[in-house]
């Protein structure tokens, strides 16, 4: 039997694939359903613009789905009590505008449910669900990463930063980390561009703008790919300090991009690599910086910290700073290690 309209609801915080199956098999059953995103005001939500593009991304090919909102202002879930229920039903049936033949909810509630006793005029389906629940989820995504739809683990996906100065092996540990995390990683993306005339020496301007640019949409880009964590090799700040040691002839502008970069970016976790491990000369790497690494690599981490930003160091052999860097990255997310 199809039903004419049917009705789903939740906060969705975050959607899950326990969601996704009830959504899918109640789209199937009417000519119309109505998700129905609950938003907290005074509680602690995933921001309800980012749910409601979950939800609109999933059920976009449909087309026979509609999302609607709801918002209360109970402090949490347990405060949103019977006083609530009544009211925001009414809500629900004036958005909808006509008689709601089926209400769908999963097996997490019951027959005593706001979903079934609001709506007696409705019949009520609950839908077997798994262990699945968006409280588990809450606790500890990564240990559900599963248990995510695509269009949610990016929300999800930490950020790590390698820094530090030349040839202190940030590309090698950027891509070994990501092949430990089965996970994918950023390239500095200033190894190609500052080339182009052979040497980093006779950089243009745009070069340094270009640089930054296109390091930021790289990030993006990435981060709709990654499992659990992103590794990112160098940031806006290293250009920054780049731009002041290769003399950009117009710091200005290309400082003033930095910063508002800078001001966007956010990261989980930041490794500065120390230059306690042998200058390795790899293309046209800074015999300058080579000579007095440690002065170049203090100036690195004071712009660092004179962005409000906190850095973990890593020091020692190679094999150290791997193991150093796998810890680090294990307590962001919240794994046991090995």
């Amino acid at each position: 039997m199809r039903y004419q309209v049917g009705m789903y609801g939740g906060s969705f915080d975050p959607l899950h694939l326990g969601h996704v199956d009830c959504i899918l098999q109640a789209a199937n059953m009417c000519q119309k359903l109505y998700i129905v995103l609950s938003i907290g005001s005074r509680r602690k939500e995933i921001d309800y613009r980012i749910r409601y593009r979950w939800l609109y991304q999933l059920t976009k090919h449909i087309g026979n789905v509609k999302i609607i909102m709801i918002e209360d202002d109970a402090e949490t879930k347990d405060a949103y009590s019977e006083e609530y229920w009544e009211r925001d039903a009414q809500k629900v049936k004036a958005q909808i505008g006509t008689p709601i033949d089926i209400v769908f909810s999963g097996s997490d509630y019951d027959e005593g449910s706001f979903w079934n006793r609001c709506y007696p005029q409705s019949k009520y389906h609950i839908f077997p669900r798994n262990e699945i629940s968006s409280t588990k989820i809450r606790q500890n995504p990564y240990e559900h990463w599963d248990w995510l739809p695509d269009i949610v683990r990016p929300y999800y996906v930490k950020k790590v930063l390698l820094m530090g100065g030349e040839s202190t092996g940030k590309s090698t540990l950027t891509i070994n980390l990501a092949h430990r995390f089965n996970t994918n990683y950023i390239d500095e993306a200033g190894r190609d561009i500052s080339e182009r005339s052979g040497t980093d020496l006779l950089m243009l301007s745009s070069d340094f703008t270009e640089i930054l640019l296109q390091h930021k949409l790289n990030e993006i880009r990435a981060i709709e790919q990654s499992n659990r964590v992103l590794f990112e090799d160098t940031d806006a700040l290293v250009t920054q300090f780049y731009m002041h040691f290769l003399k950009d002839p117009e710091i200005g502008k290309n400082k003033a991009l930095a910063d508002a970069i800078d001001a966007l970016n956010s990261y989980d976790l930041i490794l500065f690599l120390e230059p306690d491990v042998p200058f390795v000369q790899d293309g046209d790497r800074s015999e300058v910086i080579r000579d007095d690494r440690i002065t170049y690599s203090e100036q690195i981490k004071d712009l660092i910290r004179s962005h409000g930003k906190e850095i973990v160091s890593i020091r020692g052999d190679y094999q150290e700073r791997y193991a150093q860097a796998v810890r680090e990255t294990m307590r962001i997310l919240k794994m046991q290690t090995a």
